[in-house]
């Protein structure tokens, strides 16, 4: 029996190992002829936010595409996995929001991947919330930081690590993005909630940012062997159509060990199941990102 049979299970993985060793897994992706700048949101907690924004961004930048990662949680975790030092004293994005420093002060760039940056979040930023309550403007500050981004961090794409909640970071997030791309978790209440998620971006469209689109879903923690998984991707491409990738994130343990060596699992098992997921679903985003003849984005 051939080894690399993808009719089995085990010559599948080995197929796809294979593939990702070679020639083809460095193929640059297209790059998009605007700056492309995704909010990663989602209320609820424990989805794949995180994991998603790094290792998307890490496959991106892999394959010949700008990136920045704009850690706005203060758990800093967006920062921990790209291997960038957080600790409280650091610039970070804090100082961004407070207009104490402009954003490509605090940008740096991440180990992983050439063409990588991130603006890390420190501690201090769980405080930023009561700050900002009093402050003019305080809903569009993460988007004027971005728009002034200075020649040496031009990137093609911003992806914004949101906290999970609903407060004044991810309303920031939410203003500075022109999409909106949601992680879902495969499991049982995965839309749960999410209906408040949608109106809130209901409210930004209406009153302060007119560009924002749900462009995106990510299926994440799927696993095959439940029937229940297959429910839930049932449902959630039911109810959002082609805004929903065809790539699903598998559940998989080098996903979680990753952050805890600072890498992104591209680099820490670049053949494991989650990394070559990730690798696909990075693909087939930016191949959405091709602007079609007519203007729009396919």
């Amino acid at each position: 029996m051939d080894p690399l049979d993808p009719s089995t299970p085990i010559g599948a993985a080995a197929a796809a190992a294979v593939e990702a060793l070679t020639m083809e897994r460095r193929r640059p992706f297209p790059r998009p002829t605007r700056r492309r700048i995704f909010a990663v949101a989602n209320q609820k907690g424990g989805v794949g936010k995180t994991t998603t924004t790094v290792n998307l961004a890490a496959a991106l930048a892999m394959h010949g595409v700008r990136v920045l990662v704009v850690d706005l949680d203060p758990q800093g975790n967006a920062s921990t996995a790209l291997g960038v030092e957080h600790r409280s004293g650091v610039p970070s994005i804090y100082e961004v929001l407070l207009g104490d420093r402009p954003l490509h002060e605090v940008v740096v760039e991440s180990g992983e991947a050439d063409g990588l940056y991130c603006a890390p979040a420190t501690i201090d930023l769980a405080g930023a919330e009561i700050e900002l309550v009093s402050m003019v403007a305080r809903e569009g500050r993460l988007r004027k930081a971005i728009a002034s981004l200075s020649k040496e961090v031009d990137v093609d794409y911003v992806f914004i690590d949101c906290p999970p909640s609903l407060g004044l970071l991810t309303v920031n997030a939410l203003v500075a993005a022109k999409e909106l791309l949601i992680p879902i978790q495969c499991e049982y209440y995965a839309l749960e909630g999410l209906g408040q998620l949608l109106r809130n971006v209901d409210l930004v469209q209406a009153h302060l940012n007119q560009e924002l689109r749900l462009t995106t879903i990510l299926l994440t923690m799927y696993d095959s062997r439940t029937r229940l998984a297959d429910q839930v991707v049932a449902e959630v491409k039911e109810h959002f159509g082609d805004r929903v990738l065809g790539t699903t994130i598998p559940r998989n343990v080098r996903l979680a060990e990753a952050p805890s060596y600072g890498q992104s699992a591209l680099t820490y098992d670049p053949v494991s199941r989650g990394s070559l997921s990730y690798l696909a679903a990075a693909r087939e985003l930016a191949e959405r990102g091709v602007e079609a003849p007519n203007g729009t984005v396919r």
